[in-house]
Formats: C-alpha cells, sequence, structure tokens
C-alpha cells in the first residue's frame, strides 16, 4: 500500500490544523464536534502521529475549518 502523504507533509498537516484552528477562533472540542472525529484520532494528526490519515478524516476537518484538504496540506 503507498503512502498518500510523506512525513514532511505529515508534519505540515498537524502544523496547519493547529494552525487554522487558532486562526478559527475553535477550540478541539469545536472540531470533534462539528467533524464527528474522535478528540485522539484529531490529536494524533496534529501531532503528526497518525503515519497516513484517510483522505475522508482529513477533508472533514478542512471542511470544519472552512479551508481546503490543499491549504492543510500544502501551506
Amino acid at each position: 500500500m503507498t503512502k498518500i502523504l510523506e512525513e514532511k507533509e505529515q508534519l505540515r498537516l498537524g502544523e496547519n490544523i493547529k494552525k487554522y484552528l487558532k486562526d478559527s477562533g475553535l477550540s478541539k472540542s469545536d472540531l470533534v464536534k462539528l467533524t464527528g472525529l474522535d478528540y485522539h484520532t484529531i490529536v494524533k494528526i496534529e501531532r503528526g502521529v497518525t503515519p497516513d490519515p484517510r483522505v475522508h478524516t482529513v477533508a472533514k476537518i478542512a471542511s470544519a475549518l472552512n479551508v481546503s484538504v490543499d491549504d492543510l496540506i500544502t501551506n
């Protein structure tokens, strides 16, 4: 199975989630409610611990933060 995100992209994803979360004024608890994801799942993705988060998971986070998936991965 091929990894979708490289290690650098995983770390960038986590950093960008933190950045957009802060910019939005939302808390992680708000993000949990908006996405339906488990709190620990979000924390693991933020920390880069989740080696290859599922596309639909990242899409849920992007949607809740009102940004594109590309914004979360590349900025």
